[in-house]
C-alpha cells in the first residue's frame, strides 16, 4: 500500500510538471516562433501588411460626451513608412531625460515618439535603445493623446489630431523644462498646453482654455492611449499582456487582445481609477487626479484587417464662460515597469512606494503582475532585491535567498529528513517481512504499518520537501519572468541574463561546433542543454541515492529517471531558476546527510554512486 502511494505521488507530481512545463514553456515557445517567422515575412514584403497603416482620429457616436473620447482608427490601405521618416516630416519639440528620448509632435501634439535609454534589445549595450511609442504611418503606432471633447451637436472647433500647435519658446522637454504649447481656433477659444516630465516616466499635462468668443462653450476633457495593430505577445498563462487598469471599486480589470477582440468594447463609469497598455516590461497609463468623474473605455476597432487597441476616458463637461478659463490635469506614465518606480504595495517595502504612494493612485503597483500569488512573489522578490543592492548581483541574490529559505522550512525538514532517516534504518526490518510471508502481501502491509507506528515513521514524508519547493520554485520562477530588474541582469562566466536560458548547449559540445540544434523543427526546443542545467540534473540524482532505494521495482524506475527528465524539461527555463534548483540540491543532500548522521543511520551516498555503475551480476538459471 504505501510502496504504490508513493508511487502514485510521485506520477503526480512527475505529471504535473510536465504539463506545467509543456503549457507554460513549449507551447508558447513554438507560438513565438510561429509569429517570429510571420513576423520576418511581414518585414520581407511591408506593403503586403494589412496592420502596418497611419491613424487618424476618427469621432464617432461613441466620440460624443455621452459615449466617450474620440475613437482612433487606422484608415485601410494607407503606405507605411520606417519609424525615422516618420518622425522627420513633422515638427518636433526634443524630449531629453536620464531615461526616456524622444520627440513631441506639433502637429496633434501627441506624445507619440518614445524610447528608453536605459533599456537595450539585447545584453550588449551598444544594441538599439527600446522603442515604446511610434507615430501613426508606421508599422507599430502606439501613442497618447489629450485633449477636448465638444459636447454632442456643438460646431466648436477644437484641435484634433491635424492640428499645428505652435511652441512657446524653443527648449527641448527636460525634468527642469517643461514645454508650453498652444493653439487659437479663430473663434475665440485659445488652447494652451503645458507638458512637464519628472526624472524617471511621468508626464504631466495641464490643458488650459481660455474664451473670448461671443458665447460659453462646453468642453469634456479626455485623454487616451491608442495602438495599432495587434502586437506580438509572450502568450504566457502566468504573465498578462493587454489592456489593464484598476478601475474604482470594480477592481483590476484585464483584457488580452483576443479577449478585447471579443468584446469590442467595455465602458466603466468610475473614480479612482487608472488605465493603459502592458507589455511584459513595458507600459503606458492614464493617470488621472483620483478624485475624478471618469467615462473609462477599454476597446478594440476594426479598419478592414487593422485592429486598433484603445484605453481611454473622458471628465465630466466644463462650460466656460465669455471672458472664463478651463482646466484640465491629465498625467502618463510611459517607461519600463521598475517595482522602485511604479511602487510595492506591501508591508516590507520600505522606501518602495514609487508612484503608487508618492501620487497616491488606487494599486497601480498591480501594473506589474504579481499574480494570485503575490503573497509570496512580492516577499520574494523583496529579499532578492535587498541582497542585490548588498552585493550588487541577481545571481549571488538567488543562492543567498535560497539559504535563507531554507532556513525557514528546516524545521519542517528536519522532521521529514529525521522520518526518511528512520525508514532507512528499518529497511532490514522490511526486507525480513518479504521473506517471512513471501505469499500473503496484506499481511506484510499489516506488520509494515505496525512496524511505521511503532517508530514514528510517516511513509509519505519524503515527499514533503519536493512540496515545500514547488510555491518556492513558481514564485521565483513568476520574479525571474516578470520583473524587468531580471532582465539582462548577469551572474558569472558566460550567464549574461539570468532571465533566459543558459546559452551554451551540451549537442554542439558548448560552441565547438559552429550549430545550434534549437532550431531543428519539432524537437529542437528539447535540445537547449546547457552547462547549468546538466549541474542542476547531477545534483538531483546525488539527492535522489541519499534516498532509501524504493523496493517497488516501477516506483525505482520512476525516481532512477526523474533527475534526467528534469535535467531537460528545465533546460530552457530560465538560468537563474536553474542555478537556484541546483543550489537548493546541494544544500538538501548536506542537510538531509548532517540529520541522518545525527539519528544514527549510515549516510551511503557514495556507496549508492558506485553500485549504480556497478555491474551487476546475472541472474541464475533455473
Amino acid at each position: 500500500m504505501t510502496d504504490n502511494r508513493n508511487t502514485i505521488i510521485a506520477v503526480i507530481l512527475s505529471g504535473l510538471v510536465l504539463i506545467g512545463w509543456q503549457y507554460f514553456y513549449n507551447i508558447p515557445q513554438m507560438e513565438k516562433q510561429r509569429a517570429q517567422t510571420a513576423t520576418q515575412t511581414q518585414l520581407a514584403n511591408p506593403t503586403a501588411q494589412p496592420n502596418a497603416t497611419p491613424g487618424s482620429t476618427t469621432p464617432t457616436a461613441n466620440s460624443t460626451a455621452a459615449g466617450g473620447a474620440p475613437t482612433n482608427v487606422a484608415p485601410a490601405n494607407a503606405p507605411i513608412v520606417s519609424r525615422d521618416s516618420a518622425i522627420a516630416a513633422t515638427q518636433r519639440v526634443k524630449i531629453d531625460t536620464p531615461r526616456i528620448s524622444g520627440s513631441i509632435a506639433l502637429k496633434g501634439a501627441r506624445l507619440d515618439d518614445i524610447s528608453l535609454t536605459k533599456f537595450r534589445d539585447t545584453v550588449d549595450p551598444k544594441s538599439p535603445a527600446i522603442v515604446l511609442f511610434s507615430p501613426s504611418g508606421t508599422a507599430a503606432p502606439y501613442y497618447a493623446e489629450f485633449g477636448w471633447v465638444a459636447a454632442a451637436g456643438a460646431n466648436t472647433k477644437i484641435p484634433d489630431q491635424n492640428t499645428q500647435w505652435q511652441q512657446e519658446g524653443s527648449n527641448a522637454l527636460t525634468p527642469t523644462t517643461p514645454v508650453v504649447l498652444k493653439y487659437n481656433n479663430g473663434d475665440g477659444l485659445t488652447f494652451t498646453r503645458t507638458i512637464s516630465i519628472d526624472d524617471r516616466y511621468l508626464f504631466s499635462v495641464k490643458d488650459d482654455v481660455s474664451n473670448i468668443g461671443n458665447a460659453p462653450v462646453t468642453l469634456y476633457p479626455f485623454a487616451l492611449i491608442s495602438r495599432h495593430g495587434t502586437p506580438h505577445v509572450e502568450g504566457y498563462y502566468i504573465l498578462h499582456e493587454g489592456l489593464v487598469g484598476y478601475l474604482g471599486d470594480q477592481g483590476l480589470q484585464e483584457y488580452g487582445y483576443k479577449k478585447i477582440d471579443e468584446a469590442k468594447a467595455v465602458n466603466f463609469k468610475v473614480t479612482n481609477a487608472w488605465l493603459g497598455i502592458t507589455d511584459k516590461y513595458w507600459a503606458s497609463a492614464l493617470l488621472p487626479d483620483t478624485n475624478a468623474q471618469l467615462q473609462a473605455r477599454f476597446s478594440s476597432n476594426l479598419t478592414g484587417t487593422q485592429r486598433t487597441y484603445q484605453t481611454d476616458y473622458l471628465q465630466d463637461a466644463q462650460t466656460i464662460a465669455i471672458g472664463g478659463t478651463g482646466t484640465a490635469n491629465a498625467r502618463l506614465f510611459a517607461g519600463a515597469k521598475e517595482a522602485a518606480t511604479v511602487g510595492i504595495n506591501f508591508p516590507l517595502a520600505v522606501g518602495l512606494g514609487g508612484y503608487n504612494q508618492a501620487l497616491g493612485l488606487n494599486h497601480f503597483d498591480l501594473l506589474i503582475d504579481w499574480g494570485w500569488f503575490y503573497f509570496i512573489t512580492k516577499p520574494m522578490f523583496l529579499a532578492l532585491d535587498w541582497f542585490f543592492h548588498l552585493f550588487g548581483n541577481f545571481g549571488i541574490a538567488i543562492l543567498l535567498v535560497t539559504v535563507l529559505v531554507k532556513i525557514i522550512f528546516f524545521p519542517l525538514a528536519s522532521k521529514s529528513y529525521a522520518s526518511m532517516a528512520k525508514m532507512k534504518a528499518v529497511q532490514p526490518q522490511l526486507a525480513a517481512l518479504k521473506e517471512r510471508f513471501p505469499d500473503d502481501k496484506m499481511k506484510q502491509q499489516q506488520e509494515m504499518m505496525e512496524i511505521y507506528k511503532k517508530e514514528k515513521i510517516n511513509p509519505i514524508a519524503g515527499c514533503l520537501p519536493v512540496m515545500l519547493q514547488i510555491p518556492v520554485f513558481f514564485s521565483l520562477y513568476k520574479v525571474l519572468f516578470v520583473t524587468i530588474e531580471m532582465r539582462h541582469a548577469p551572474f558569472f562566466g558566460w550567464i549574461k541574463d539570468l532571465s533566459a536560458h543558459d546559452p551554451t548547449n551540451l549537442f554542439n559540445l558548448f560552441g565547438l561546433i559552429p550549430f545550434d540544434p534549437t532550431t531543428i523543427p519539432v524537437f529542437g526546443h528539447y535540445l537547449a542543454l546547457g552547462i547549468w542545467p546538466i549541474i542542476m540534473g547531477i545534483t538531483m540524482w546525488f539527492q535522489m541515492k541519499l534516498n532509501p532505494t524504493p523496493p517497488d521495482p516501477t516506483q525505482k524506475m520512476i525516481f532512477d529517471w526523474m533527475p534526467l527528465i528534469f535535467t531537460f524539461m528545465l533546460a530552457g527555463f530560465p538560468a537563474g531558476l536553474v542555478i537556484y534548483w541546483a543550489w537548493n540540491n546541494t544544500l538538501s543532500v548536506l542537510q538531509q546527510a548532517y540529520i541522518m548522521n545525527r539519528n544514527g543511520v549510515k549516510v551511503e551516498l557514495f556507496d549508492n554512486v558506485k553500485s549504480s555503475f556497478a555491474k551487476k551480476p546475472a541472474e541464475k538459471k533455473t
